[in-house]
């Protein structure tokens, strides 16, 4: 039985091996990805405000519309640390295309032009990240890069299982490598050791991974064929005071401190405040309650605190952390990083190995056709 998982194991990890290293490799450099744009782009990204408060929502909003006339808002990443700059996204009218913007709240300055989702180097990442590029290449499978990336998913939750099968007693060589002159027996520990550190944090990332591929996928495949819907008209009063809505969002919620607003993009969506509450929860994210107002008149339209929610929501709630890495700070960070390029490692060991296997029984086989017998047979 270990046998067949064992062939299982390696037919597998050979199918998935090129997507697995992009993933990998993209999803250790992504863990850092504040990092790597406030160094490539450290005028549109990071702010000096340490002590500063933010101006008001409407005074900030009125200046984003007279920047950008062509544009209506479509949702607002809000921070309050006066490090990182908020980000905006707006929607180009009469067109679905949406575009990001950097933006200073506590000065309410434009410090970036509109560009697309996927234009920096980071986003660009992202998107090789869940998808490898691959959607819309095939005209028949627009969704094809989300499939395949929710099948490496999956398979490394297989692969994840199979390994601690296969090294069922992992816990007797927990810290033990015997450096020795053959290669192939070196690529053999590192692989198992590799392995069984990152086992716990690769069945983590195959769940929390292949659940946002899917979530996405469903929700990409529900909108396939259907008319996209133009932004032609402000869907929003634009008479509202969105600073008084801001703190009512606050009021409705015990503990409510708003991270992410989205506003009305199709007719009939409301003005929708997303936000973090105090949790013993460790892993919970930033955006998992929700303060929603009619777009029209401002009124209270419904409240939904996870801390009320069940278990498997706020499971499903700490998904993002859980998958980026962040809810430890830096610690945590470096760990996921670690990790990513340590599955990047045992994919590349997998296959060394799997090449080692196939070279071997190769001369084995040689060796036997072309070896004579010890003695001769007899006349």
């Amino acid at each position: 039985m270990r046998k067949r998982i064992f062939k299982l194991h390696s037919y597998m990890a050979l199918a998935a091996m090129l997507p697995l290293l992009l993933i990998t490799l993209t999803g250790a450099l992504l863990v850092f990805k504040f990092e790597i744009d406030a160094l490539l782009m450290p005028d549109s990204v990071t702010l000096d405000h340490p002590d500063r408060m933010r101006q008001d929502m409407n005074t900030l909003l009125s200046t984003i519309n007279s920047a950008f006339p062509d544009y209506e808002l479509g949702s607002w990443e809000l921070f309050h640390d006066g490090y990182e700059a908020d980000r905006i996204y707006l929607i180009r009218k009469g067109t679905d295309e949406w575009f990001k913007v950097y933006f200073d709240p506590f000065n309410g300055q434009v410090l970036s032009q509109p560009v697309g989702l996927y234009s920096d180097f980071t986003d660009w990442l992202l998107q090789l990240h869940y998808t490898l590029l691959l959607n819309d290449l095939l005209e028949n499978h627009p969704l094809a890069g989300l499939l395949i990336v929710l099948g490496a998913a999956l398979f490394m939750i297989f692969l994840g299982i199979t390994g601690l099968i296969i090294y069922r007693k992992f816990w007797r060589k927990f810290f033990t490598f015997d450096w020795g002159p053959r290669t192939s027996n070196n690529m053999r520990q590192l692989h198992r050791l590799i392995g069984i550190w990152a086992s716990p944090v690769l069945l983590i990332l195959g769940i929390t991974g292949g659940y946002f591929n899917l979530m996405e996928y469903l929700e990409e495949a529900g909108e396939q064929g259907a008319a996209p819907s133009l932004m032609t008209d402000r869907l929003y009063n634009d008479k509202l005071d969105l600073q008084t809505i801001l703190e009512d969002s606050k009021k409705q919620i015990e503990g409510f401190h708003p991270t992410y607003l989205l506003m009305p993009y199709e007719p009939g969506l409301g003005i929708t405040f997303y936000g973090e509450v105090p949790s013993s929860n460790p892993f919970a994210s930033g955006y998992g309650s929700t303060v929603t107002y009619d777009s029209q008149s401002g009124e209270l339209l419904h409240t939904y605190d996870i801390r009320d929610a069940g278990f498997c929501w706020n499971l499903v709630d700490s998904f993002r952390a859980l998958h980026f890495g962040d809810f430890g700070g830096l610690v945590s960070k470096l760990v996921w990083c670690l990790v990513g390029i340590g599955l990047a490692g045992m994919t590349l060991t997998g296959f060394y190995m799997w090449v080692s296997r196939k070279t071997g029984k190769s001369r084995s086989r040689k060796t036997r056709a072309v070896t004579p017998p010890v003695s001769p047979p007899s006349g």
